[in-house]
């Protein structure tokens, strides 16, 4: 009964790692067959799309002060609402455009090591016990004694080291829309930029909240200054695709365990 449950066991891990192969490989299959599509052609452009009406786009929630009543004065020449006395060019409602400067300059090195090394030894015996280490004895196999019942010696020892030296940087400009007008003023953007050169693709995508007095007289704003920031940079193609390891061997990564 037992060989029979530990048969059912592994013949269903079995079926488990042939579904999930199967399915990795449907998949690359599609993705294959997009590509051999492609033969030939210039990876194709989005189409300029409401970002609204996207899939997975979900309208922006932050806490939020309580809302003021407004103040109105007739004899008054300031707007009720306006935050500056000229009315100037600078993004502020939904569907402005504005330029985000992306300066990105990161960089990171890290190094540790640590050793550890412990060394114990322990001795159990009974030289005397009111005779009773005669009786011991006299019941421990040939060539035991009492005197070193147990002697045990232990020592472990343990070592590692590790470095990051990560540097990144990105210099760009790129075009931003106002999807959102939060309730104290502020501003959820979102751009995003491809670039086609040769059979090779690269898109940048910037979206977060910016608050409009940062945002420059020329209608500019850099990238530290956007709050919840997303920025991605990358591309497809040719080049992006030689990168990369092939499925299978991406598949194999996964479902080996060693």
């Amino acid at each position: 009964m037992t060989d029979f449950t530990t048969i059912l066991t592994a013949g269903g891990r079995i079926a488990r790692a042939l579904t999930i192969l199967a399915g990795a490989s449907a998949l690359a299959a599609c993705s294959v067959a997009d590509r051999l599509a492609d033969v030939g052609h210039a990876p194709a452009l989005a189409a300029i799309e409401n970002p609204t009406a996207m899939p997975g786009y979900r309208p922006v929630s932050m806490p939020m002060p309580e809302p003021e009543p407004p103040i109105y004065n007739s004899n008054a020449l300031w707007r009720t609402g306006a935050r500056a006395f000229f009315r100037d060019q600078r993004a502020a409602r939904m569907g402005d455009i504005l330029t985000v400067r992306v300066a990105i300059s990161d960089s990171a090195k890290i190094s540790n090591a640590t050793a550890r090394e412990r060394t114990a030894n322990d001795e159990v015996a009974i030289n005397g016990a009111a005779g009773l280490e005669n009786i011991i004895n006299s019941l421990l196999p040939s060539g035991a004694s009492a005197s070193a019942l147990v002697d045990t010696q232990t020592t472990g020892k343990a070592s590692g080291s590790g470095s990051v030296d990560r540097s990144e940087s990105i210099v760009t400009n790129i075009a931003a829309v106002v999807t959102q007008v939060l309730p104290n003023g502020n501003l959820v953007i979102e751009g995003r930029q491809e670039v086609r050169v040769n059979f090779e693709k690269r898109e940048l995508v910037v979206a977060g909240i910016v608050r409009p007095e940062d945002i420059g007289a020329d209608n500019m704003i850099d990238s530290d200054k956007i709050a919840e920031a997303r920025i991605a940079y990358g591309g497809k193609g040719q080049i992006t695709d030689m990168q990369q390891p092939r499925y299978g061997s991406q598949v194999l990564d996964i479902l080996l365990p060693f």
